[in-house]
C-alpha cells in the first residue's frame, strides 16, 4: 500500500510537469484574427520557442493594428527585441493586475535575460493607474506608461497567461542595434576561439556562400580550435575541394534556428550539405538546457552562441561534425604532431620455408579506403589553407535580411502521463 500511495504522488508530480511545460503560444493565438501579424512574427523571430520553454509566463499581445504600427521601419531583429520585452516572467492575470502590492511592481521579461539588456532596461514596470486602468511602462528611469491592459485572451492557471495590450513597450536604445550585415564573420569567430574554423571558411571560399545565406536565414555550428587537435579527428589535409566545401556546408543550416528552437527540434534535419532525401542530415538530442548535434558519425555539444541576430545566429560546437557520407568508413586520424616514434622496428622479409603460407583471412584483408559520396562542386579557389589555427584572417562583408520560417511544436507527454494515472488508480480498487 505504501509502494502504491508514493507511486501515486510521483505521478501526480509527473502530472504538474507534463501540465506546466504543455502551452504552445502559437496553438492557443491560432485561429484569433485579431493577432494573425503578431502571431506570424512570433514564429519568425522564434520567440515562440522561448516562450514555450517557460514554466510560467504572461505574452502581452497586440492586435493587427498596434502590431503594423510597430513592426514598419524595424529589422526583425529589433521586432524580436521588442516582442521579448512583451513577454513576463511571471503570471498575471486579471484579478492580479488590480492587486499589486502598493499598487506598483516591477517584473523580469524575456528580454532581460538576453544579456543585450543593460541595467534592469529587461524589466517593465506594471502600476495601478486612477479609474481601475493598469498601465506598464520601461523601467529606465522617466520612462512613460505606453501601454495599458485591454482585456485578458487566454489563461492556464498558474503557467500561462495571454493579455492585450493596446500599445507597446519600449525605451531609448531597444531598437537599431548592429544587424549581421555590419559584423564581420571571421572576427567573431576568432574571438570566439574558432580560428581554424574561420581559416577553413575562407580559403575555400564557403564564407561567400555563407554571407548569401545570411540575407534570408542562417544557423552555423562552428566547432573551437580544440575540436581540430582531437586525436580521432580524420586528416582533413587528405579531403579534395569539393569534399572539404561540403564539410563546411554540413556545418550551417539553411533556416534560423537559436538555442530554444533547437531544445525543440525534432528528427533528422537538412544542412547547407543537403542534396537529397536523408543526405548531410543531422539530428538534435536535447537534456534540459544541454543540446547535442548528432551526425551517425559523432556527436557534439552546442557550447554557446556568439551571435543571435535574426535571422542568423552562430552557435559554437565541442566537435567537428563528421557526416556519414564522408567519413562513413574507419576516418585515418591526423597525423599526431612532433617527431614520429623511433621504436618502431621495420618489416623484414620472412625466411624462406619449405611448408606452404597460409592464405589471409578475408576478415583480416585491409580495406581500401572508400572513396566519398558525391558532394556539391566547390567554388573555383585554390586549395585549401589547412594552415595552424592561430594565421590571420581577412575581413568579410555579411548581410542579413528576413525570412518567414515555421511555427515550433513543444513535446507533451500528458496524455500519456494519464493514462499511467489511471492505471495506477484501477490496481488500487
Amino acid at each position: 500500500m505504501a509502494g502504491s500511495h508514493r507511486c501515486l504522488v510521483l505521478l501526480a508530480i509527473s502530472l504538474a510537469a507534463a501540465a506546466a511545460s504543455a502551452h504552445n503560444i502559437t496553438a492557443v493565438l491560432d485561429g484569433m484574427s485579431e493577432y494573425t501579424l503578431y502571431n506570424s512574427y512570433l514564429s519568425e523571430t522564434k520567440v515562440c520557442d522561448e516562450i514555450n520553454s517557460r514554466s510560467t509566463v504572461t505574452v502581452l499581445v497586440l492586435t493587427n493594428g498596434a502590431m503594423s504600427s510597430l513592426v514598419s521601419n524595424l529589422s526583425l531583429a529589433d521586432i524580436k527585441n521588442a516582442l521579448r520585452l512583451l513577454t513576463l516572467l511571471d503570471y498575471y492575470d486579471e484579478k492580479k493586475l488590480h492587486s499589486l502590492h502598493s499598487g506598483s511592481e516591477l517584473t523580469t521579461t524575456l528580454y532581460q535575460t538576453t544579456g543585450d539588456a543593460s541595467g534592469n532596461m529587461g524589466h517593465v514596470n506594471i502600476t495601478n493607474l486612477r479609474g481601475g486602468k493598469v498601465a506598464f511602462a520601461s523601467a529606465a528611469p522617466g520612462a512613460k506608461f505606453q501601454a495599458t491592459y485591454t482585456k485578458r485572451v487566454k489563461e492556464e492557471p498558474y503557467n500561462l497567461s495571454v493579455l492585450e495590450v493596446s500599445d507597446p513597450i519600449t525605451f531609448p536604445g531597444l531598437f537599431g542595434s548592429p544587424s549581421a550585415a555590419s559584423s564581420n564573420l571571421t572576427a567573431i569567430l576568432e574571438k570566439a576561439g574558432c580560428k581554424q574554423f574561420a581559416r577553413l571558411i575562407v580559403s575555400s571560399g564557403v564564407i561567400k556562400m555563407y554571407q548569401s545565406a545570411m540575407d534570408k536565414a542562417l544557423t552555423l555550428f562552428a566547432p573551437n580550435d580544440d575540436a581540430f587537435k582531437a586525436k580521432d579527428l580524420p586528416d582533413l589535409s587528405k579531403l579534395t575541394s569539393a569534399d572539404l566545401v561540403t564539410l563546411l556546408q554540413y556545418h550551417a543550416l539553411p533556416q534560423y534556428a537559436p538555442k530554444a528552437s533547437l531544445k525543440v527540434t525534432k528528427g533528422d534535419i537538412p544542412t547547407m550539405a543537403s542534396t537529397g532525401a536523408g543526405k548531410y542530415h543531422l539530428s538534435v538530442d536535447s537534456k534540459g538546457d544541454d543540446v547535442s548535434l548528432d551526425t551517425g558519425v559523432d556527436r557534439s555539444r552546442v557550447a554557446s552562441t556568439v551571435l543571435d541576430d535574426t535571422p542568423t545566429v552562430v552557435h559554437t560546437v565541442d566537435s567537428v561534425l563528421l557526416p556519414p557520407e564522408l567519413f562513413g568508413g574507419a576516418p585515418s586520424p591526423a597525423p599526431a604532431p612532433g617527431p614520429v616514434a623511433a621504436d618502431v622496428p621495420a618489416a623484414t622479409p620472412a625466411p624462406e620455408t619449405s611448408a606452404p603460407a597460409p592464405a589471409p583471412k578475408a576478415g583480416k584483408k585491409k580495406k581500401k579506403a572508400k572513396s566519398p559520396s558525391h558532394s556539391p562542386p566547390a567554388p573555383p579557389s585554390s586549395s585549401p589553407d589547412l594552415a595552424p589555427a592561430d594565421a590571420p584572417v581577412g575581413d568579410d562583408a555579411d548581410t542579413a535580411d528576413t525570412k518567414k520560417s515555421g511555427a515550433t511544436a513543444v513535446a507533451m507527454s500528458f496524455a500519456a502521463t494519464v493514462a499511467c494515472f489511471i492505471l495506477a488508480v484501477a490496481s488500487l480498487l
